[in-house]
């Protein structure tokens, strides 16, 4: 008998790669997928394929389906989806997750999203028979240290900039005191940024919500004052400040291979680049991207004084991300490249960033699955 892996987060930006390859490498996924309000989670996921077939120009074997909620007891499974589970899943993946950086209540996000829903996916595991645990965490439950961070590290004592990464931290050790699991496997990515060959990226957070912001001033700024492309704006960073940005095809690549190569399991692997990419290079990024000229660095974490109205309405909107703009420590990767020396970290250079922001302007900051054919349309094809 062939067995499942049973995935949570599949319709997510890394989840929808994992799913891509997963399949196209001849793995059985069974995908718990919380229905929308209008949307069932069937749906999702039949438009979530129809858009990679679009854009892959083939088809592709589908997962099987079960409609359920990371936050519910059971995740929300049925009776008959449960026994289906016991009898037919002999590993998990967790992916699911809250990008959420501030918390309002210890039951808001990100604690219920990552804590409760991981404590939910273990007690599933347990209560099936589920051994096999392959657990994506974060290489930022490193929180705010400094220096070389290694993979065999998680609680050492380490602040933190916010509540994303101390719910990973607490969903990481609990994934680790489960007993009754094999040796998990866990994989910690840095910042996952879009696809290294096209661009594309489904999600417009982090990263992303910085392009948008210089976009959408700029654009503004070019209407205000008779289309000047200058934006004055100091910015509170020094231009040293190292971002660990990885692809999202490469972090699927890689999990594919460790998930589908038995001897790699049980370790915990940072998939973080070899180059870091710096705060100089995105700036020079925005400027070649959407002609955000003038931006200055002020120094890390110097105050402004006298604000202009520009440079407001930019620490305004991106107050939520302060944390994410910090100096990120050196993370050792050796068991990443030693279970995958074949998959080199493609190089987040400028060129890369170029494309992606530029990309980001032609998706218009938004995207939407290609809608999937109804039962009429495919019966008719």
């Amino acid at each position: 008998m062939s067995y499942h892996i049973l995935m949570t987060g599949a319709t997510g930006l890394l989840g929808r790669y994992l799913l891509r390859d997963l399949l196209l490498a001849d793995v059985q996924v069974a995908a718990v997928v919380r229905p929308s309000r209008r949307t069932s989670a069937q749906e999702r996921i039949d438009s979530l394929m129809g858009t990679w077939e679009a854009m892959l120009g083939r088809e592709l074997p589908r997962p099987k389906v079960l409609a359920g909620d990371l936050t519910a007891e059971g995740l929300g499974l049925s009776g008959e989806d449960l026994v289906w589970v016991e009898s037919n899943c002999d590993s998990m993946l967790h992916n699911a997750a809250s990008l959420t950086f501030v918390s309002t209540s210890k039951d808001g996000e990100p604690w219920r999203s990552n804590v409760t829903g991981t404590q939910n996916v273990l007690d599933l595991c347990r209560q099936t028979g589920i051994r096999d645990f392959h657990h994506v965490s974060t290489s930022y439950v490193a929180g705010l240290r400094s220096g070389d961070v290694l993979e065999s590290e998680l609680d050492v004592g380490q602040e933190f900039g916010n509540d994303y990464e101390r719910s990973k931290v607490q969903a990481e050790t609990m994934v680790r005191e489960a007993e009754f699991l094999s040796p998990p496997t866990v994989y910690r990515p840095a910042i996952i940024v879009g696809d290294s060959q096209t661009g594309f990226t489904s999600t417009f957070h982090g990263f992303y919500a910085t392009l948008n912001l210089a976009y959408t001033l700029t654009r503004a700024m070019r209407d205000m004052e008779a289309g000047t492309t200058d934006t004055p704006t100091r910015i509170t960073l020094d231009g040293t400040e190292k971002k660990n940005f990885v692809p999202v095809d490469w972090v699927s690549a890689v999990m594919t291979h460790i998930l589908t190569n038995r001897q790699f399991h049980g370790e915990t692997y940072h998939l973080t680049p070899t180059e870091p990419t710096t705060s100089s290079d995105i700036r020079n990024v925005l400027e070649d991207a959407y002609g955000f000229k003038g931006a200055v660095f002020h120094g890390y974490g110097k105050e402004i004084e006298n604000p202009t109205e520009i440079e407001s309405l930019f620490y305004e909107h991106l107050r939520v991300y302060n944390s994410y703009w910090r100096d990120d420590p050196k993370f050792d990767s050796s068991n990443t490249k030693k279970a995958c020396p074949h998959l080199p970290c493609p190089n987040v250079d400028h060129e890369m960033l170029l494309m992606m922001a530029r990309k980001a302007i032609e998706m218009d900051f938004k995207f939407r699955e290609i809608a999937a054919p109804t039962p009429a349309e495919s019966s008719a094809n």
